[in-house]
């Protein structure tokens, strides 16, 4: 029988360097939740693109700053906001990406449902998703299908997807099918009851959202306040803002005012994120 690993691919290229490549590899470990999140976002790129990506505009913003102002901590603090650009751009695709799933997600179940019930078996369910859903969910349910196809177990393969999709309907999903392939039962009314779940909550999370929207962008606008009005001082006055970077205790106070809108960001930001 083909193993779980003789179908996954042994090591994906993670760099198109060859020495950059050669490091990564020998690090996977530490960089597999960074490939998690290029998967799940859908981007066509490697792990080697992100991370030079984030250092060439870090570095290259940190310069361009400090030879306009020389201001070392605008600089060092412009610099590191905009290393952290490339993941913030990975992390709203993943999560666009998966708000698609999200939507068509409830229309893969029916229709393999509704396949069930024509009497052709769930593998040929899965092969109608992956033709006639538009991606991101026809695109997943492909490769469950071509997984399963080429000698994966059925639940090795479920799992997988389970785990690829970083949603909670779809390991509903995969616990409805094992547990219907283990204790039996009728799958296509099971599937249809979550479907309908799954619309609820698409439903309720829709609403959520929308009564949130005020608190979230109060949010934004708290947490950028304090470093967009640092900046217009500076712009407006260098010379008083300089001198708040040259005391020993200016330093001090800079140190506790960034430390402070850190947490006060991460508090705003638990408040409005809503679990649904």
């Amino acid at each position: 029988m083909v193993t779980r690993a003789a179908l996954l691919k042994d090591a994906a290229r993670m760099s198109a360097i060859p020495v950059l490549n050669q490091l990564l590899g020998q690090r996977r470990a530490s960089v597999v939740s960074l490939q998690k999140m290029i998967d799940q976002s859908g981007v066509r790129t490697n792990v080697g693109t992100v991370l030079l990506s984030s250092l060439c505009l870090g570095l290259a913003t940190f310069v361009i700053v400090w030879w306009f102002s020389r201001a070392l901590l605008v600089a060092l603090g412009l610099g590191l906001l905009a290393l952290t650009l490339p993941f913030f751009r990975l992390r709203r695709a993943r999560e666009k990406r998966t708000r698609k799933f999200e939507e068509l997600f409830p229309e893969a179940i029916d229709l393999i449902a509704r396949s069930l019930r024509a009497g052709h078996a769930f593998t040929t369910g899965l092969a109608m998703v992956a033709d006639e859903v538009p991606d991101p969910v026809g695109k997943e349910f492909r490769l469950l299908y071509d997984q399963q196809n080429y000698g994966m177990p059925i639940p090795d393969a479920l799992r997988t997807f389970g785990e690829r999709i970083p949603l909670l309907d779809a390991k509903f999903f995969v616990t409805a099918v094992l547990t219907q392939r283990d204790a039996g039962g009728n799958l296509s009314e099971v599937l249809d009851n979550l479907s309908s779940v799954i619309r609820d909550r698409f439903k309720v999370k829709r609403e959520v959202r929308a009564r949130s929207a005020h608190g979230r962008l109060t949010g934004w606008i708290l947490a950028l306040l304090p470093p967009s009005l640092a900046l217009a001082l500076y712009l407006v006055s260098p010379e008083w803002m300089g001198s708040l970077v040259k005391d020993p205790l200016g330093v001090r106070m800079v140190i506790a005012a960034i430390a402070f809108q850190v947490i006060g960001t991460l508090i705003i930001r638990k408040i409005v994120d809503i679990e649904y």
